[in-house]
């Protein structure tokens, strides 16, 4: 089986193929989503796979469930920074008004303030 190494003598960490991770052992995504954060313990194990692209084998670091710890609470002066910096990516540098959508760097401004018939106009 490609890339099952419990050991970790082949890749250096024990390393498990996609979707054959063994219990306890999670990737930051799902540690997340149960409203956990690694709390600075070590990687334990790695996923390897090929993705479709055909790029090389991708990882995904697994921590241990049981030295996982509580996302620490977003603080007031934290949550102010995020809402401001958030209103600065909806703001159209252009016309300075909010677009209520996040602006695409590949535009550069709202999307009226970019098309060529409002520029013209």
């Amino acid at each position: 089986m490609r890339f099952y190494d419990p050991t970790g003598t082949r890749y250096g960490l024990p390393t498990y193929p996609f979707h054959l991770a063994p219990h306890g052992l999670l990737t930051r995504r799902q540690l997340r989503a149960r409203g956990l954060r690694p709390a600075g313990q070590p990687v334990a194990a790695q996923l390897l796979w090929f993705s479709r692209l055909g790029a090389g084998p991708r990882v995904a670091y697994l921590y241990r469930l049981d030295l996982a710890r509580p996302v620490r609470a977003m603080t007031p002066a934290k949550a102010t920074a995020l809402a401001a910096a958030m209103l600065a990516r909806r703001t159209c540098p252009t016309c300075r008004a909010d677009a209520g959508y996040v602006i695409p760097t590949s535009l550069g401004s709202c999307v009226p303030c970019s098309e060529p018939q409002a520029r013209a106009a």
